[in-house]
């Protein structure tokens, strides 16, 4: 057992969804409010171990490891439970008012799985029923997150936006997650996950742009059906052509209080022009463009360009970059407010190079995440060790560099 940076090894911890995740297709667990959780992957917890210090910034901070079973209460309900130390006996209660069994339950009845009442998050804060959305054909849409919120206004009206509405790629995968481990696991056996940093845990309305980087998406591992597979949906998709393609977005518009959602069959159908105008809406808060936003993007793009050709042998298949920043407007005060503590935007995120604007403002961040696949000199697959910085990734972050580059033009000219 691992845990470091002083986390309480105390009793079992009850998972619920991530209600943020935008792209993948495992499903990532919330464990506090600053970390999340996801199945391990020895390649990927051996990435995070040797992580070399100059990509330490791009990417969440590890944790360590911890135990995790499926539980089951009284009443039939699932839920995952971490054990961060060894489980001391004693029967395991699950709390009515759990968000991962209130969701579980919904989908047990859009599923067929039986009426059973309802905990207080209610699946009408969706515009499609979870009932529609188990088809395939239904999450391949567009999805507008609404929490009506009659009796709140201004700030105490947007925390309740961000506390009570969740991505609905995010529960695909929940749902499909918990039905895979009924099927392969038996109650109470114990697996391992990876505890990593929460990287939007300091947001209030977080927008989010999860993005497929690089022309090769397969591993070194891959079967040759798992090879073809892939390399058809990077041919057919702005992969091959611009070595990047969208895997998931939520963006919060400010004119219909509510996150737009797009997922990544979404991302797969889009032209490189397409890709472009589905950037400048991540941009758009429904409102205007967010253009204080493009230099700071930018900039962090460029530092992470050039660690990444820094690192010899590194190949990041399969990986994503997130790129994240706040949907809560600024507020129209001098700089040196965000000492207030009533601040929404932490000191932290004004300092240079954590994605600060020249006035301070625009809070951005740039993470690298996912690598079950990558490779490098020294890890598992010696014998695929490959020459060189990843020139596939190179490739999608300078094509993002140049789309981001000319929609600041734009915005400029139109000044």
């Amino acid at each position: 057992m691992v845990l470091q940076n002083g986390m309480d090894p105390g009793h079992p911890v009850r998972l619920e969804p991530f209600l943020h995740q935008v792209g993948g297709h495992l499903s990532v667990m919330k464990y506090d409010e600053h970390t999340v959780c996801k199945p391990l992957s020895s390649q990927e917890q051996s990435f995070y171990e040797s992580l070399p210090l100059a990509m330490k910034q791009f990417t969440p901070e590890y944790k360590g490891t911890i135990t995790v079973q499926l539980r089951r209460d009284s009443l039939g309900h699932l839920s995952l439970v971490a054990n961060p130390l060894k489980e001391k006996g004693g029967p395991f209660q699950v709390s009515p008012e759990s968000a991962a069994v209130a969701i579980w339950q919904t989908l047990r009845q859009s599923t067929g799985g039986g009426a059973r009442p309802l905990a207080p998050w209610q699946p009408s804060q969706l515009t499609h029923s979870f009932k529609e959305s188990r088809t395939t054909e239904l999450l391949k849409s567009e999805f507008r997150l609404h929490s009506p919120v009659p009796t709140l206004e201004g700030k105490e009206a947007e925390e309740h936006q961000a506390q009570s509405t969740c991505n609905p790629w995010g529960l695909h995968c929940h749902q499909a997650h918990l039905t895979r481990l009924c099927s392969e696991y038996q109650e109470n056996k114990l697996q391992r996950f990876l505890l990593l940093e929460n990287v939007v845990s300091q947001y209030k309305l977080p927008c989010i742009l999860d993005l497929k980087m690089g022309t090769r998406q397969h591993g070194d591992d891959a079967t040759e059906e798992k090879k073809a597979r892939h390399m058809k949906k990077c041919e057919q998709s702005t992969s091959a052509r611009l070595g990047v393609r969208i895997c998931g977005m939520q963006v919060y518009q400010t004119d219909k209080k509510n996150f737009l959602c797009k997922d990544k069959y979404y991302g797969r159908k889009l032209s490189v022009a397409g890709f472009r105008q589905a950037l400048q809406q991540f941009l758009h808060d429904g409102t205007r463009l967010r253009a204080e936003l493009l230099e700071p993007m930018q900039c962090q793009l460029r530092a992470l360009l050039s660690v990444i050709k820094s690192q010899a042998s590194y190949r990041f298949y399969s990986s994503s970059l997130l790129i994240i920043y706040e949907g809560q407007e600024p507020p129209d005060t001098p700089p040196d407010s965000s000492d207030s503590p009533d601040s929404p935007y932490p000191q932290d995120a004004m300092q240079p190079g954590l994605g600060s604007s020249p006035e301070g403002l625009a809070k951005v961040a740039i993470r690298m995440i996912d690598f079950a696949h990558t490779t490098y000199k020294g890890s598992w697959n010696e014998s695929a060790t490959h020459d060189g910085p990843d020139q596939g990734y190179i490739f999608g972050l300078e094509n993002l560099l140049q789309v981001l580059q000319n929609i600041q033009e734009r915005a400029s000219e139109t000044c």
